[in-house]
């Protein structure tokens, strides 16, 4: 039976939605009456808007109607996750949007702040829902859930400057690199994917060993992705005199730093996981 919760709409994380939801409504409203595009990071910027809202907007929903208790998932590893993810994907339409598609008019300038202040906004959600230490919390809810989201959206977006560079594929060691954010995508995101269908748990006795084994070997891989992939990028192929934004080498730089990044986010990973002060259980 449907009940409805005011109470969901008026506590902080409640507004913080709210407001999220009407920001990116106003943002993908302003960008599309600029006119369509349709180029790869254009399309990006407002499926990152669209998505958003949408997920966001149902979310409020299932909330307001009590429907979320009824789901046979992880309600709050689900919100948590789908938070952090949020900011990450805003963060980067924010981003991409300024860069290449922002002019001096005012509609653009205004989409860029609302943009800016949604990413806020979630960033926000994702302080108040994350687990303290001492909480019994699922485990997306804790500081390691949350980077598995930061590592697999990372390991995204260095899959798709791959693709669009469009980059010396056949080279071994360009291979191995593909390989690793590969494999440690699918792992990140299976361990997502196992938590929010409620499965992790069912492996309490061992999982704390095997992430750590699993973060360990991340690391590894990455230190060896991020001294391969620059040596085998730029060492026979400097930068092109004519290099716009959109230029293959600024690509490779791009995956190259978020090769680096994704590496510290492991070793913080690796870390933070051995020293885990939350008790995980089944929510």
């Amino acid at each position: 039976m449907v009940t409805l919760d005011f109470k969901t709409l008026t506590v902080p994380v409640g507004i913080l939605r709210i407001s999220a939801v009407i920001f990116t409504c106003v943002t993908f409203s302003l960008v599309a009456s600029q006119g369509h595009l349709w180029l790869s990071f254009w399309s990006w910027c407002m499926f990152s808007w669209c998505f958003c809202f949408s997920v966001t907007l149902i979310i409020l929903v299932l909330e307001f109607t009590s429907l979320s208790s009824k789901l046979p998932i992880s309600w709050d590893d689900f919100t948590t996750a789908f938070a952090m993810l949020a900011s990450l994907m805003v963060l980067t339409a924010s981003i991409l949007y300024s860069a290449f598609y922002s002019s001096s008019s005012g509609k653009d300038i205004a989409a860029c702040v609302f943009s800016f202040l949604t990413f806020i906004l979630y960033t926000v959600e994702v302080g108040l829902t994350r687990a303290k230490p001492g909480e019994i919390s699922g485990f997306l809810s804790t500081v390691p859930g949350l980077l598995k989201v930061l590592e697999a959206f990372v390991a995204c977006i260095l899959f798709i400057c791959v693709d669009t560079a469009g980059l010396h594929k056949n080279l071994p060691g360009l291979q191995w690199c593909i390989a690793v954010y590969a494999i440690c995508f699918i792992f990140s995101l299976l361990v997502i994917i196992l938590t929010i269908c409620r499965l992790l748990s069912r492996f309490r006795a061992t999982i704390g060993k095997v992430l750590m084994v699993c973060n360990v070997l991340a690391v590894l891989m990455y230190i060896t992705a991020a001294v391969i992939w620059p040596y085998y990028t730029f060492k026979d192929y400097p930068r092109p005199s004519y290099c716009p934004l959109d230029c293959w080498w600024n690509y490779s730089l791009v995956i190259t730093f978020m090769t680096c990044f994704n590496l510290i986010a492991y070793i913080v990973d690796m870390v933070y996981s051995s020293k885990l002060a939350f008790f995980i259980t089944p929510t």
